[in-house]
């Protein structure tokens, strides 16, 4: 990655860190499924109205759609709601960046540099020693709903790669197409007729400040720079930066609302640093002579 891409990586991260706290401060009272179809209603509308399709075929289109934002964000929302702190969630989301670097090794034949590697390990390692310093104090249920939401964003981040869209935008809105509907549906099944009437009823400003911080910031510039970033490097180089983002939750959650982090999470957030510091460090210059060993190999017959 060029240093404009890196920066552009760095600011997405901040975006989408202070977007828990966002969601956190305005879900209050609003079921988690309609609070995520509201967004999402957002990021289609009026939007699609202005930006072009995307040039691929509708099936991958919806599967972003489906893998990056419908199951990300569903099970995000209801972990949250059933008790997973803004900081934190950020953090056990991050286990996407395993997940998608294992994706895109095994389907993209994407392999990851020995740096890349061990950055993922060392951001492993800090998503580890938070769980164990947790202690309980978040149920089962939460922590498996959060980590679900990752296995849907790293799923979702190897097929928006490998589509080639150019147009980071126009993937973003496009796919959020597939998602409000379902979303609807499955908060009607869940929480029924008469509580998402109560919540639109209600719906405060708070709620409405936080919609327009996820679908605007978070979903159309967020993921409309990150979907950019991704079609042009490699899966690995771009996602390790999302890293960035548990840092920037879990110090806003500390300032906005006196969430203090204890001892294990903010180790487990300088090592999640340190992993993004090692994993995106430039890869060794090779030398002339090694060079032209490649080179020769390169030219070889492939059987």
């Amino acid at each position: 990655m060029n240093r404009r891409d890196s920066l552009l990586a760095a600011l997405v991260a901040s975006i989408w860190g202070f977007n828990f706290v966002v969601i956190d401060w305005g879900m209050e009272g609003i079921p988690p499924l309609l609070f995520a179809a509201i967004r999402f209603a957002c990021v289609v509308f009026p939007a699609i109205f202005f930006v072009a399709r995307p040039d691929a075929p509708w099936r991958v289109i919806a599967a972003v759609g489906v893998f990056m934002s419908l199951g990300q964000f569903g099970f995000l929302y209801v972990s949250m709601d059933a008790g997973m702190p803004p900081g934190l969630a950020a953090l056990v989301l991050q286990a996407q960046v395993i997940f998608t670097i294992l994706i895109a090794a095994g389907v993209l034949r994407e392999l990851p540099t020995s740096s890349q590697v061990a950055g993922v390990l060392v951001g492993a390692g800090g998503l580890a020693v938070v769980a164990v310093g947790r202690g309980g104090q978040v149920t089962a249920v939460a922590l498996s709903l959060c980590l679900l939401a990752a296995l849907s964003w790293g799923i979702g981040n190897v097929i928006s790669r490998a589509s080639g869209v150019k147009g980071g935008l126009s993937l973003t809105v496009w796919s959020a197409v597939v998602v409000p509907v379902p979303l609807l549906a499955l908060s009607f099944a869940v929480d029924g007729p008469a509580a998402i009437g109560d919540a639109l009823g209600s719906f405060s400003w708070e709620a409405a400040v936080s919609t327009l911080y996820t679908a605007v910031l978070a979903s159309l510039v967020g993921y409309g720079v990150f979907n950019t970033l991704l079609s042009r490097n490699p899966s690995s180089s771009v996602v390790p930066w999302v890293l960035l983002a548990p840092v920037v939750a879990m110090a806003s959650a500390w300032l906005l609302l006196d969430q203090r982090p204890n001892a294990a999470e903010l180790t487990g957030g300088l090592l999640l640093i340190v992993g993004v510091l090692v994993a995106i460090r430039p890869p060794r210059r090779r030398s002339a002579d090694e060079a032209d060993v490649l080179d020769v190999h390169d030219l070889a017959p492939q059987r």
